[in-house]
């Protein structure tokens, strides 16, 4: 009897301890028990749950007369696959489509491969014609999201901001998707999000401009790195006029390196300048755009339409010259004033985080993935920083950002204030940054003299 209350104590220390590596290590827990249950599930039921999702095809010809002579019934046959293999956060398995088969078939029968093998989400990528990845992720990574232990490769101006639903990391590449909208309310994590993206940038050699028309109240704490900083209607005015004309001046050179001769390599950006003459990207953040565009009298509005048009030029013609266009705000759309809508349209990367309302989901992502949108308006409210990325493609992803604070943001623009290129057209809007000064001596305290 002893012996038996030994091994029971002995089991609820196993299973208590196993439950606390599920809370508190996850990736852990799925390699000791997650991994090891789920493969076994998914070989034993394979052919089963694709067949009762109806992912199976015909049996051939010879297999059916083969059936036939030992006097059986051919089976349906179940797409081929490779051995479930382990991930991060999950495991994947690489299928081979039967004919007649496309990915759209898998799509819609993710839902219940995820019930039938006990998995948080299955997502279906196809690799090449005729073949297809199944990833199955064993747990919500979104619901603790920290910084990659290992920093990945990445190359210049892409910076990963988010982590996917999928255990991958959204990566967000200037060179391929150049200007982003990021939509969001109070508290859902779009200044995280921003301060993410600020910090990454700030370590590489890129001119940061900000643009904060509330008195600067957002971008100032990262003062110490920006390169310009406009904080009123009239500055951000007259800065986009700057960055307009900056714009201008790299196009003469573009211009300039084409015609240099018959040898000179031909180019039709920045990027294919030479390294040495090669001018320094230029990355514009405008928080709160509806701030901007804000109109009380003729006067604001003429500003107003000014303002739209000096944005849309630039993004229009900014991603060849090396400008990139970093637009936030809690709503987006043609209220804003004439141009707007064209403006969203030049915006071809989205990132929608918990919104006050559907009309603000489908401006963020209504005009390329419907389905998107209304993932966005389900996006809950005590799970700040969960977003919806989506770019012109159609393709979207449930995303989340590892939360940075504003200190520790601060202070890494602070620790890289030596990497502000030389712009001189912007010198006259660089922010002026206060110098800590140093603490007061202690003055001696008089006291009364006794005895």
């Amino acid at each position: 009897m002893t012996d038996a209350l030994w091994i029971l104590l002995l089991a609820l220390l196993v299973v208590a301890a196993l439950a606390v590596v599920r809370r508190r290590l996850p990736v852990l827990f799925w390699w000791l028990v997650g991994y090891p249950a789920v493969t076994l599930r998914v070989l034993a039921t394979y052919r089963a749950a694709m067949d009762a999702c109806g992912l199976t095809v015909p049996a051939s010809a010879m297999r059916r007369a083969t059936a036939r002579m030992v006097g059986r019934q051919a089976a349906p046959v179940p797409p081929r696959r490779s051995l479930p293999l382990p991930t991060g956060s999950g495991l994947v398995m690489r299928l081979r489509m039967a004919a007649g088969q496309a990915p759209e078939d898998f799509n819609a029968s993710a839902d219940r491969l995820r019930h039938a093998w006990g998995a948080h989400a299955v997502h279906v990528r196809p690799t090449k014609p005729g073949r297809l990845e199944l990833r199955l992720v064993g747990w919500d990574v979104l619901t603790d999201v920290r910084p990659p232990r290992r920093r990945l490769r990445t190359e210049p101006l892409t910076l990963p901001l988010a982590l996917r639903e999928d255990g991958h990391w959204h990566v967000r590449d200037f060179r391929t998707v150049p200007h982003e909208l990021i939509l969001g309310a109070t508290q859902s994590g779009k200044s995280v999000y921003l301060r993410n993206l600020l910090c990454g940038l700030a370590r590489q050699p890129v001119a940061l401009v900000g643009i904060d028309c509330k008195w600067g109240v957002e971008l100032a704490p990262f003062a110490p790195r920006l390169s310009a900083l406009a904080d009123t209607p009239d500055r951000a005015n007259d800065l986009l006029a700057v960055l307009v004309d900056e714009m201008e001046a790299r196009f003469r050179l573009i211009g300039m390196r084409g015609g240099a001769g018959p040898d000179a390599a031909l180019t039709s950006d920045v990027w294919g300048l030479p390294e040495k003459t090669r001018p320094v990207p230029v990355v514009v953040v405008v928080d709160e755009v509806a701030e901007l565009f804000l109109a009380a009298s003729k006067d604001d509005e003429k500003r107003r339409d000014a303002m739209v048009t000096k944005l849309i030029r630039l993004a229009q013609l900014g991603r060849a010259a090396g400008i990139y266009l970093e637009v936030c705000g809690q709503r987006f759309g043609a209220e804003l004033g004439k141009g707007a809508t064209m403006l969203r349209a030049q915006l071809t990367g989205r990132v929608c985080h918990r919104v006050n309302d559907e009309t603000s989901a489908n401006m963020a992502l209504g005009d390329i993935a419907p389905e998107a949108a209304l993932a966005a308006t389900r996006i809950p409210a005590e799970r700040p920083g969960v977003a919806v990325v989506g770019d012109s493609s159609g393709g979207w992803s449930r995303v989340r950002s590892p939360h940075l604070t504003l200190e520790d943001a601060a202070a890494v623009c602070h620790d890289t204030s030596g990497l502000i290129p030389e712009l001189p057209r912007l010198d006259t809007f660089r922010p002026v940054v206060a110098q800590p000064s140093a603490a007061p001596a202690a003055q001696p305290t008089a006291r009364p003299v006794t005895g």
